[in-house]
């Protein structure tokens, strides 16, 4: 059984979810098991009752508690309607019980049909179901026997051995649970722990005095650190705007905060820089005497108004917007797909470039996004190539085989297809648009294109995307053009050789080293590391030709799925001869959760998510060239420096 949508949502999850030690599993609950358990009366999408004894003449019941604001729960619907289809032949029925309390039957049913969820999902927002299994979380599967007898409570699958934090699938117990029914043996292992969403149940103790209360002391709080992130249509998973939806994620909001986990920031050492998010101790204290004391709401009168969030573009409207002709359609399953879009700026001029806003119209299923200067119309030839093939993939494992990933756009190996004339910023979760610093610009010629690779990332569905690109020119003249630089970590070779590393099976910390030098003056303003899923922390440092290293950054928790473009909040001043040295460091063991193979495998470089990499990109401007004057190989002489 493929599992797209599972991998995806996991992997996602963890753009808010720091990586915690693996934990034993708690001892699962056994209530109900081998008793008949009660009729109950739930409400389906269209309004209608159902009792749990209208399910009668079937060999066997699987009921799973939904949520559809918990990732745990949306990650597996994929495996449960394809387990409906396959059992469903055999007299097994599937129904699915939803437990917010917000939910309208109008939500329910369009939800469970862009989830493709092919058999009954219900409301019991009353808790009428949930109380009679004394149902724990979501998801949660209790399968009950043709006499309504409950043989089986707990996981689907142990796919998660925390929430949001996933693990290869060993052990399938649902799909077990029942082929031991159908075949009339007994039932193996009738419980297990079920890892996800906690389900609320009414708060009935009273506020004591003195406590902290959700409205008036936790609101401000998320405000002010969490709701740009977590709140519908953005890039975290689960939203933090009401009440029942902090009380869902308490336990996870004390524990991350307390190991400033979140808000996100990663730099652990540096000069300073822009977009510090660091929460402070006394917020973190607030948080956790909330959680401890029980989680009350207090009076809603106490809570701020609403914060009001851009709606449109941050920086205001752009000079120039830009935006791909039709929706790209991204299928639900298989490998990450990165796809090159071309967009013609049609510029009768040459423009500087001071700011660039990305916005993605669809978050959930992108990564990230580069874009790059194409002034020799490279994009459009293969763009066009791309559209004359006329040859999108299919997915065997897609109900029907929907034919998937097209529409505008092109997709190639690595890279763009082509060398670009220079890059122009880029998006990823966490990074806020600003301008360049006064008196610079990416140059952009005119009539020359941008040409946008995204990394897709896919979630079970089939999504559409339309990103758009806002480009804000320079209104002043722009003394220096704004220009990139890149430095490699590698295991030793010259050339292209330096990529040909290769992490061992089972190497828990495997470390790579890269090296650059200023080969001429020139002005740091930028700093981004990248590496992929086994990364485990990253440390960049240069040292002045007679002086000292200093710390540029280093990140001791690397999480691949936020990074960001970090801006030091004083420009550096780079002397010809500088040397810049990062050393990572990987885990490619079977304890690293993040590890996309169990058991491990050799892992090489690759643009794939499953491949790794070691880069550090460097923003600034020197007085010449398209580029930052950087080299990877050790200068003979110390070099002149630029003339001013």
């Amino acid at each position: 059984m493929r599992r797209g949508l599972f991998v995806l949502t996991a992997s996602m999850a963890t753009l808010v979810l720091a990586r915690p030690a693996l934990a034993e599993p708690g001892t699962p609950s056994k209530a109900n098991l081998d008793k008949k358990i009660a009729n109950f009366t739930v409400k389906d999408s269209s309004g209608k009752s159902l009792s749990l004894y209208d399910l009668k003449d079937k060999k066997a019941i699987v009921l799973v508690f939904l949520s559809f604001d918990c990732p745990v729960s949306n990650s597996y619907s994929q495996p449960l309607a394809q387990m409906s289809a396959e059992f469903g032949k055999h007299g097994v029925a599937f129904v699915g019980l939803t437990v917010n309390e917000d939910d309208t039957p109008a939500q329910v049913a369009r939800l469970a049909k862009d989830y493709s969820l092919p058999f009954t999902v219900a409301l019991d927002t009353k808790l009428a179901a949930a109380d009679a299994l004394k149902a724990e979380v979501t998801p949660e599967v209790f399968v009950l026997d043709g006499n309504h007898v409950l043989r089986y409570r707990g996981r689907i699958d142990n796919g998660y051995y925390a929430r949001l934090k996933h693990k290869p699938v060993t052990e399938n117990n649902l799909q077990q649970v029942l082929g031991e029914l159908l075949t009339g043996r007994p039932v193996s292992v009738k419980a297990t722990e079920a890892i996800g969403c906690a389900i609320p149940r009414p708060e009935k103790r009273p506020i004591a005095s003195g406590n902290v209360t959700f409205h008036r002391d936790v609101v401000p709080i998320l405000q002010n650190h969490c709701q740009r992130c977590h709140r519908p249509g953005e890039v975290a998973p689960f939203s933090l705007m009401t009440y029942r939806q902090a009380v869902n994620w308490a336990e996870d909001i004390k524990t991350f905060t307390q190991k400033r986990v979140m808000p996100p920031w990663k730099p652990s050492e540096g000069p300073g820089f822009h977009n510090d998010r660091r929460m402070s101790d006394a917020d973190i204290a607030t948080l956790a005497k909330w959680v401890d004391s029980g989680t009350p709401a207090g009076d809603p009168a106490d809570a701020p108004p609403p914060r009001k969030f851009p709606e449109g573009w941050m920086l205001g409207e752009p000079d120039l917007v830009l935006t791909i002709p039709e929706e790209f359609t991204l299928g639900p399953t298989g490998r990450d797909l990165f796809r090159c879009f071309v967009l013609p700026t049609n510029l009768p001029e040459d423009k500087y470039v001071v700011a660039v806003e990305v916005r993605p119209s669809n978050p959930r299923v992108v990564h990230h996004a580069l874009l790059f200067i194409d002034s020799a119309g490279q994009g459009r030839k293969l763009e066009a190539k791309a559209r004359e093939a006329k040859a999108p993939a299919v997915d065997p494992d897609h109900p029907a085989g929907k034919k998937y990933d097209f529409g505008p756009g092109y997709t190639v190996g690595m890279g763009v297809g082509f060398v670009p004339q220079a890059g122009l910023s880029g998006w990823a979760p966490g990074n806020l648009p600003r301008y360049l610093p006064e008196g610079t610009g990416y140059f952009l010629p005119k009539g020359a294109d941008v040409v946008m690779q995204v990394h897709f990332h896919r979630n079970g569905l089939v999504e559409k995307e339309r990103p758009k690109i806002g480009l804000y020119f320079a209104k002043k003249p722009v003394a220096h053009r704004y220009q990139g630089g890149v430095m490699a970590g590698s295991s030793g070779g010259q050339g292209i050789l330096r990529l040909l590393f290769a992490i061992p099976a089972g190497e828990e910390n495997f470390k790579l080293t890269g090296d650059a030098w200023a080969t001429a003056d020139f002005n740091l303003h930028s700093i981004m590391p990248h590496m992929h899923l086994l990364g485990k922390q990253i440390r960049v440092t240069m040292t002045p030709p007679g002086g000292k290293e200093q710390a540029l950054i280093a990140i001791k928790e690397w999480d691949y799925n936020w990074q960001e473009t970090y801006f030091f909040k004083e420009p550096i001043r780079v002397k010809a001869g500088t040397h810049f040295h990062v050393e990572a460091v990987y885990d490619n063991s079977s304890k690293n959760p993040n590890n996309p193979f169990n058991p491990p495998r050799v892992i090489t470089y690759g643009e794939q998510t499953t491949n790794e990499m070691c880069f550090v990109f460097l923003g600034g401007y020197a007085d010449v060239g398209r580029r930052l004057p950087l080299t990877p190989n050790r200068p003979k002489a110390a070099p002149k420096a630029a003339a001013r």
